[in-house]
Formats: structure tokens, C-alpha cells, sequence
């Protein structure tokens, strides 16, 4: 058996956690809106058609912020097509997808739902096929007290009070030609920056988000960040990252380590954004917002023909998820946490039916996907202040990512409960891992709680018929001796071990 080692000290505080972080995506793509969060005609909707199983289990995920309409979508979308008496509502055919949108959801639905989730509302809106007076007239409709003609038109629409959301996407992956109106750098820079000082001019408390690179691969990396920062710099708070994982021709130990790129783009796209910052002699320090990543197996879409028909929410990007696909969401939630003094805010994508973790069927039953547990694990435990860990670990060599360590692990402490939590994974496909960490700097007596998501058959999932195949279990092996946590890591597996005093 191999052998790890790490030490706790509250000393070493990254920063607080941010609930942002577990944030989620709602796109008009797919079902994830049609027959995943909305269907009337389903046994547990609401009187507003929300489907009551959904909603609680995104309450059990434990999401803090949704991300909403899109994604690609938004980059055609007609925000005034989703409001108003639904029977009035324009059909479009949406270029993103190639699929029919029927707007029988749009702002003011997605709002209300928001409340019933208790989860807080994250706008994108079209910077794509639209621009400044667009940007205007959604904010108006959207934050604005009754007194001015768009916000007297929500009122009419059933919503008397202001929707109140603050966090607003300026655009969605503008650096990719495969979105409508895609720009280059200086392009979209100039409009972001012409938004983002207008909509302030309306609302000032607004946090504004310019798109970064649409992942890490792209020719622009880097480059685009910069160009786009140097303009909008002043005017925004957050700049977003994208970034989407799968196995490449069967290389499960690059997989395992898909998390050490994620380090990597958040800690270059830090130091890019640090050196506009400081060619601009500007104290302000702009966070990054993760606001999608995921377990996404594109090589299959990818091979997947175009609709020859323009379809209502048709079934697409329907991933079905497996244990190692559970154990490298864990992994990169580890990252997330790791740099939250710098990310403060993250969506997963998507919330449902689409590479998402709650997968449901039209009058059917919701359940949980495997990458369900870590995120909703992580989101209940991980509480207080990120503590720096450095571990002392064996190592693997990768074809994709280099070196890198077996274990991968981070630590958070609560000090008002005086509880901590250590989340870890195991990258090694054979053998297990002999985890020792010394705690001793913490006030801490016992093990309060230790579970594992491993399983024998990794190409085990979650479905319809087995809801609870793959699921979290308890981790007999963790003890707390002389203010030593020791554990037993399966190959192949996410952990969460909670510390605190005995009872």
C-alpha cells in the first residue's frame, strides 16, 4: 500500500469559503429547462409547472447560484420572447442548438423558480447578435421599481417587486467561432466595456463578469484575457473561465489528473489578469468566476449528426456518468476550493438532463448521477476558511499533464463549530493509499463523519431503475489517534472526512 501524509494549521488560511462556488447552469438546451426544472403536465409540478422532485434535489445539491439562459443559446436570444402572457410568445428557431425554443419559460419563470430553489439568479445576457440599449432594457425590466415603461411592463407580466439580480454575464464565449456574433478581442472588449459603464449607470451595484477563453486550448488563451481586460478592467469584477474534461483515447490517468489543468488556467489566467491590473497602477484585484465546467464527453456530440428538423427540447448531451467520471468532479471541486481567494464564484454545467448531475424522465422519476454526491458532500462540509495543504505523496507519470501526485486533497476549518474537513482523492487505478494527516494544530477529538464514493466496477452509473448503484459509503478505516487522521483510500476514489470535537 502506498503512503501520504499532509498537516493542518488554521494558521494557513487561503481564504473563506465562497457558497458562489457551488454554483450550477441552467441553458435553453436539451431538456434541461423542458421536462427537467418545467413540466406541467408531471405528478409533483407546482402551479407554476416545476417539477417538485427537481426542486428538491437541487436543494439537496446544495446550489447557491444558477447561471441563466445560457451558454451558447443566449448569443440569439430575444429576452423580450420569454415575457409576457405565454400563449402570445414567439417560437424561434435557435442556431445554437439547431433547435426549436417554444419561450415558454423566460425571465420572470426562471426568477420564480430561483426563489422556490432558494438559490440566487445569475443573468448572461446577449452581447452576441445584440449590444448596449438590449442590455438596457433587460436590466430595467429585470431590477427597476415600478415608474419607467419596461419595469411597469414586469409588473403587468405578475412580478410587482424588482427581480434584484446582481451577478449579470456579459456574453457568453465570445472568443469562439462557433458563437453567433463571435467577436475578436478588441471587438468584444470595446462592447463589453460600453455595457458594463452603461448598465452602471442604471444600477451601480450590479457585479459584472467579461468573458475569458472559452477553455484553456484555445490559440487566444491568455492573449484574449488580456486584450479584453485592458478595456473593461474598471467596469467589471469578475472575468470567466470554461473548461470541460474527458478521457482522450482511453488515458484514464490523464482523466484522474484533468484537475491539475484546471490549477493551471486558474493560476494563468490570475497572473494575466494581475498584470493588467498592475500596467493599469490599479489596486483592484479581479476574481475569477468559473462559471462552467463539468465531466462532459464531447468527442461523442461531436460525432453526433445535426437535426435534419428543428426540435422542442431534444435529447442532447445526455451524458450518463460512471465512478471515475464522480471521482474527477470531486477532484476539480478540490481545485475551486484551492484558489478561493481569487475564485469566488463557479457554475457547474448543467443543473439538469444535460451533463448535469439530476437526470429526470418526461412523467417520470428524478435521480441522482454519481457526480451528484461530491458536489452535494462538498457543498454541505466544506465551511469556514480554506486551509493550504501541501502534501507529501507518491507520484504518476501522465501523458497529458506530466508528474503528478496520487493524492489530491484540500482542507477547510470552521472555527465557530470547530469542525474541519479534509476532501481527498486518490488517483491511483490499482492500489489504495495510506493517508495520514496531523491535525494536532486544530481542536479537534474525533471523526464525526468519513465517507468514500469507490466501487469495484467503475464503469458503474445511476439510473432510472438503480437510483442508488453508485453512492457515498462509509469509510471504516478513518480514526483519530494522538491528533493523527488516519484513512484508508481506495483506488479510484473521493472522500470527505469530517473532524471535530467528540460528543
Amino acid at each position: 500500500m502506498q503512503r501520504a501524509s499532509a498537516t493542518l494549521d488554521p494558521a494557513f488560511r487561503v481564504a473563506p469559503v465562497s457558497r458562489r462556488t457551488f454554483g450550477s447552469f441552467v441553458e435553453h438546451l436539451g431538456r434541461c429547462v423542458y421536462t427537467g426544472i418545467h413540466e406541467p403536465d408531471h405528478p409533483t409540478a407546482d402551479a407554476d409547472g416545476f417539477r417538485g422532485d427537481v426542486l428538491a434535489l437541487t436543494r439537496e445539491l446544495g446550489v447557491s447560484t444558477v447561471r441563466y439562459p445560457g451558454g451558447n443559446f443566449v448569443s440569439g436570444y430575444r429576452w423580450e420572447d420569454g415575457v409576457g402572457p405565454v400563449e402570445q410568445r414567439p417560437r424561434r428557431r435557435d442556431l445554437a442548438w439547431h433547435t426549436t425554443e417554444p419561450n415558454t419559460v423566460g425571465l420572470d419563470e426562471f426568477v420564480r423558480w430561483t426563489r422556490k430553489a432558494g438559490v440566487e439568479p445569475m443573468l448572461a445576457i446577449n452581447l452576441g447578435t445584440r449590444g448596449v440599449a438590449e442590455a438596457l432594457d433587460i436590466l430595467e425590466y429585470a431590477n427597476l421599481p415600478a415608474g419607467s415603461a419596461l419595469a411597469d411592463q414586469r409588473v403587468e407580466n405578475g412580478s410587482k417587486e424588482p427581480h434584484g439580480i446582481r451577478m449579470w454575464c456579459l456574453g457568453n464565449e465570445m472568443d469562439g467561432p462557433w458563437q453567433v456574433g463571435h467577436k475578436t478581442a478588441a471587438e468584444y472588449g470595446r462592447l463589453a466595456a460600453e455595457t458594463a459603464r452603461a448598465m452602471r449607470m442604471m444600477d451601480r451595484d450590479l457585479e459584472l463578469v467579461a468573458c475569458g477563453s472559452s477553455n484553456s486550448r484555445m490559440p487566444t488563451f491568455a492573449a484574449w484575457e488580456a486584450e479584453v481586460l485592458a478595456q473593461t478592467y474598471d467596469q467589471v469584477d469578475f472575468v470567466s473561465l470554461h473548461a470541460y474534461y474527458e478521457p482522450i483515447d482511453g488515458d484514464i490517468g490523464s482523466f484522474l489528473a484533468s484537475n491539475v489543468d484546471m490549477d493551471r488556467m486558474i493560476e494563468s489566467v490570475v497572473v494575466t489578469a494581475d498584470h493588467i491590473g498592475a500596467k493599469l497602477r490599479s489596486p483592484k484585484k479581479i476574481m475569477l468566476s468559473f462559471d462552467e465546467w463539468n465531466v462532459w464527453y464531447q468527442s461523442r456530440f461531436n460525432n453526433t449528426p445535426v437535426p435534419e428538423d428543428w426540435p422542442v427540447a431534444p435529447r442532447q448531451l445526455e451524458d450518463r456518468y460512471d465512478v471515475t467520471d464522480a471521482v474527477v468532479v470531486g477532484s476539480l471541486l478540490i481545485s475551486l476550493l484551492r484558489h478561493s481567494n481569487r475564485v469566488t464564484s463557479a457554475a457547474q454545467a448543467q443543473l439538469v438532463n444535460v451533463i448535469a448531475p439530476i437526470m429526470t424522465e418526461p412523467g417520470g422519476p428524478a435521480w441522482r448521477q454519481t457526480i451528484f454526491h461530491p458536489f452535494a458532500l462538498t457543498s454541505r462540509f466544506a465551511r469556514g476558511d480554506v486551509l493550504r495543504m501541501e502534501p507529501s505523496s507518491p507520484r504518476y507519470e501522465t501523458a497529458r499533464y506530466g508528474d503528478v501526485p496520487v493524492l489530491d486533497a484540500v482542507a477547510t476549518w470552521d472555527e465557530d463549530a470547530g469542525e474541519a474537513t479534509v476532501l481527498a482523492v486518490n488517483r491511483d487505478q490499482s492500489e489504495p493509499l495510506a493517508l495520514e494527516v496531523d491535525v494536532r494544530a486544530l481542536p479537534v477529538s474525533a471523526v464525526l463523519e468519513a465517507l468514500t464514493l469507490a466501487d469495484d466496477d467503475r464503469a458503474a452509473c445511476n439510473t432510472a431503475e438503480q437510483p442508488d448503484r453508485v453512492v457515498p459509503r462509509p469509510n471504516t478505516t478513518a480514526e483519530l489517534v494522538d491528533g493523527r487522521l488516519r484513512v484508508e483510500l481506495p483506488a479510484v476514489s473521493w472522500s470527505v472526512l469530517r473532524l471535530g470535537p467528540a460528543a
